[in-house]
């Protein structure tokens, strides 16, 4: 793995004030689903943490899922006061509606340095745009960072190539606000902290009278296993599964015997023996439980972009050249419908 360095420059001429040292202070846009706050957005509040400043965070949605998550928002550890903003046009939550409501909080008299957010699909339309409309950029995909207050710079790694490189990307003082996402697998959930209470300020929201765009519906995948995102074990299956009867038979009952999530390649998703929502690699979802099992996967690069970070992989394949072998941890060139059934039973015994 080899480093580059690249400096982000913006256009935008600023005034002399932005060249004497400014304290760090982050905004954090917390996502909430059925009125639990998302796990990657305690990632984002740990990384934002980090920075050695003030942690704000930003909450949004209909008055009620907004008041009993401010209530749980305002003891989580590092978090300084607790922004939230109730309104029908937030309760599912659109790029057109949020965007104003963040210009308006980043107005020039703001005191917000860094702009932060897990990787979500909201997030990756939500910041980019409003970092387009103050004439910034934005960092995506961060695995670390580090500010230095004296300069007002600060410095991030992410992964590019699909991770087979890590850039170093340094936000200059010339910056203003610094926006970026974080990899939530990079960070550990930020946890509630006996006796800490952060200062709760109400915000007006910012009414779109004609968004153009319209909420038709969710659609939630429900499953009785853990979430693929947060699983601290995952089973996936590759396209050697043959067909999703043979997908479900193989790993579900390995999966309920590990107590993991199922996950699944690319090549299993595209050939329809998984939802799309259980896919793991660069353009899925990327995991790093303390126990990954790759069964019948070859180890496509793509893939490994989404599991390579997991505590400890073992793979099932029974090409020995496969690639998941180079990252493996525990590898067994076997056929997997013949050590599955064995390995499950010996599980419940």
């Amino acid at each position: 793995m080899f480093q580059t360095r690249t400096i982000l420059r913006c256009q935008r001429q600023l005034s002399r004030a932005y060249a004497t040292a400014v304290p760090p202070h982050a905004l954090v846009f917390l996502e909430h689903r059925q009125g639990v706050i998302d796990s990657g957005s305690l990632s984002a509040l740990t990384a934002a943490e980090q920075l050695g400043g003030q942690v704000s965070a930003l909450i949004t949605g209909g008055e009620d899922h907004v008041r009993d998550l401010v209530l749980k928002a305002k003891k989580l550890k590092g978090l300084t006061s607790v922004l939230h903003s109730s309104s029908p046009q937030y309760v599912n939550p659109l790029p057109e509606t949020l965007s104003p409501l963040l210009e308006s909080l980043l107005s020039k008299s703001s005191s917000f340095t860094h702009v932060v957010s897990a990787t979500s699909s909201l997030a990756k339309s939500v910041l980019p745009r409003v970092a387009a409309k103050l004439d910034v950029p934005a960092v995506s995909e961060v695995t670390s960072l580090s500010h230095d207050t004296s300069s007002n710079s600060t410095t991030f790694t992410r992964p590019i190539y699909a991770g087979n490189a890590i850039a170093t990307v340094r936000a200059p003082a010339s910056i203003p606000v610094k926006f970026f996402t974080v990899r939530s697998t990079a960070f550990s959930p930020a946890q509630l902290q006996e006796g800490s209470e952060a200062e709760v300020v109400a915000v007006n929201p910012v009414q779109v009278n004609e968004p153009v765009t319209e909420h038709i519906k969710t659609t939630i995948a429900k499953s009785d296993r853990p979430d693929l995102g947060v699983a601290t074990r995952v089973v996936s299956g590759g396209r050697a599964l043959k067909n999703a009867e043979t997908f479900e038979a193989t790993l579900y009952p390995l999966a309920d015997a590990l107590g993991a999530a199922v996950g699944a390649s690319r090549a299993a998703v595209d050939a329809g023996y998984a939802d799309n929502s259980l896919q793991v690699g660069q353009t899925g979802k990327v995991v790093a439980p303390e126990l990954y099992m790759a069964l019948g996967i070859s180890g496509a690069i793509q893939h490994l972009a989404g599991m390579k970070d997991s505590k400890l992989i073992v793979a099932i394949n029974k090409d020995p050249d496969a690639p998941i072998f180079q990252v493996a941890d525990v590898g067994l060139v076997a056929d997997l419908f013949e050590v599955v059934p064995e390995l499950v039973k010996k599980l419940k015994t």
